[in-house]
Order: C-alpha cells, then structure tokens, then sequence
C-alpha cells in the first residue's frame, strides 16, 4: 500500500491555515485525507524537527482524517526557532487548542520519537479526548538516555562521536548538551553552523544514515539551527518530564488502546527504556520491529505502521478481536 498511500495522501489534503496561540506563537497545521475518516493527529519528533510530508505515507487517506502541525518554534510555525514561551505544557495547550479549532470531538494520537513522548504527556491530560495512541521510537528524556545519546553511544561508534566532539573544545567534549545549548543560545552564526553540522552527522549515524557527512545549502542550514536550537533548549530540561515524569503520565492513560512500535536496533532511542515505559502502561501492547533501527521510513517500520493504522481503522482498537465459536 506504501507507495499509493503515499501519492494519494499527497492529493488528498484538504486544507492548511495558520492558528494564533500564546506568547505571539503562531502554528502551521494542515488537514487532509477523508472528512469522515478516522480522526488522527501527528506528532512530529525532534523536538524541533516540523512535520515531514513523508509522514503523510503510514496513512490510508480513503480511512483516516489526519491532521498534522507545527510544534512551537518548529517548522513553518513562527517565530522559527524562538525558545521563550516554549515547554511542553505550553505544547499540550496547543494540541488541545487545534483540536477544538477543527471541531474533533476525539482522534487517535500518533508520534514518533519525540512525538511519542509528547503524545503520551497530551493524553495524559486529556485522556477524554483521545481514542488511542501509535507510538513509534518512543523517546524517554532521562539523564541516562541523554548520556547515552551525547557521550555513551562514543563507544559503539567512536569514530563518529570523535567528529562530532571535534566540534567543540576540549574542555567541553565532556558535557556536550551543555555547550552545544551555549553555542545555541549565543550570537556565534559561524559556530552554530559548525555544530549543527557536526550534530546531524552524529544523529545520522545512530539512526542507520549512510556514514557521510550532510551536505546543506545555507537555507537547509538556517533551518538545522533553529531546529537544533529548539531540540537543546528541550533537552536542557529533560523535556519538562524526565523519566518519573514520564512514567506518572503512562500511568495516567491505562485502558487507551495503545500500540508501541520500536526498532530492535534503534541507537537513538533506546529500547530498553522503551519497553520500561510500556511496562508503566497497563494494556498497552509492544511490537518489536526487526531489522529497524530509528529510521521512521525503514520498509520494515513502514510496514508495521501501516499494519497498526490498518487495524485501528476497522477496530478503533489495537488488540485482535476474538471471535467466538
């Protein structure tokens, strides 16, 4: 189905516009697939990334209403890349805000990465309105998952790691979230380029990329900062939730039909403490997706998302139906 999914969905949006929320944030959010499919929404990942069209391939356009949006700073949003007014509370308020813009009475609830964690936050707090959760990459933002991600993955691949610590001094290879939000956070274009660079070829390398370093024109290279902007100043603060955090809003949405989908090899996102978190979330099923590592567009993670999305589109659920004899 991937392919004429993918160039159906293309065809199929409907609508985009533009919605005013707090602090002068404006978000971009588009609308499209069947006006009386299945309500979904998609989280993007990052943070900080914007929602990527490709996402757009995991849905069946003629079975689901899908909308997607711009997280705060992220995207086509604006202020691009502004970090005041920028938390995760405040990106709840936005969900629930679009949510009621569109008329949605409810919608399943699909993330990725980032989006996962984000999704799991957001019904969390409005549970009443979320008819299920797809949850890809789950990202558990712990201090042992970001040590991992900035200095513990050095050891299962230290040559990339050498060149992304080659971005910064040596008296920072140590804590490099610490100054990678400092060279963020200050006025150093020049520098912020290197590193951006420097980053997307580490975060390239864990996700399964070919080992090359990205080539960007300047506008793609603007973006990757404000991206990576947004994604540090997340990071800084564990997201606002860290793993108890987490944990006590996974706790807070048992009895949601709720999928978790996680690359065997996923370097980014660890499946250890993807599997924790499921384990907080009593009915919640778990589906390792071999071969798969982060990497959303993998055909096996393709596959098992389309096959999730199929189901809840006949069920509204994600457990198989028992027929009785």
């Amino acid at each position: 189905m991937s392919t004429l999914a993918f160039r159906c969905a293309e065809e199929a949006v409907r609508q985009t516009g533009r919605l005013a929320v707090s602090a002068g944030h404006v978000l971009h959010w588009e609308d499209w697939g069947a006006t009386g499919g299945v309500p979904a929404v998609v989280l993007h990942g990052g943070p900080g990334s914007g929602f990527s069209a490709a996402l757009r391939r995991f849905f069946d356009p003629a079975r689901y209403r899908v909308v997607a949006f711009d997280q705060r700073g992220c995207g086509r949003s604006t202020p691009r890349g502004e970090t005041r007014n920028n938390d995760t509370a405040l990106l709840i308020d936005d969900i629930e805000a679009l949510r009621r813009h569109l008329g949605i009475a409810h919608w399943l609830v699909v993330g990725g990465s980032w989006g996962a964690t984000l999704a799991i936050a957001y019904a969390a707090q409005h549970r009443e309105v979320v008819s299920g959760m797809l949850l890809r990459g789950l990202f558990v933002p712990s201090q042992a998952e970001l040590d991992w991600f900035f200095q513990g993955a050095a050891a299962q691949f230290p040559a990339a790691w050498q060149r992304l610590a080659a971005a910064a001094p040596a008296t920072a290879q140590s804590d490099l979230l610490t100054w990678l939000g400092e060279v963020f956070a200050g006025p150093d274009r020049l520098l912020q380029r290197q590193a951006a660079l420097a980053w997307l070829d580490w975060e390239r390398t864990l996700a399964g990329a070919p080992a090359t370093s990205p080539s960007l024109g300047d506008e793609a290279l603007d973006a990757a900062i404000d991206r990576y902007r947004v994604q540090v100043h997340y990071l800084a603060h564990r997201c606002w939730l860290d793993e108890a955090g987490l944990s006590n809003a996974c706790a807070g949405v048992q009895g949601l039909p709720v999928q978790l989908l996680h690359g065997r090899a996923d370097a980014v996102c660890r499946p250890a403490a993807a599997w924790k978190a499921h384990e907080a979330m009593p009915g919640s099923r778990f589906r390792w997706v071999e071969g798969a590592g982060h990497d959303p567009f993998h055909p096996a993670m393709v596959a098992a998302m389309e096959d999730a999305l199929e189901v809840f589109a006949r069920q509204c659920d994600f457990a198989p139906k028992v027929v009785s004899a």
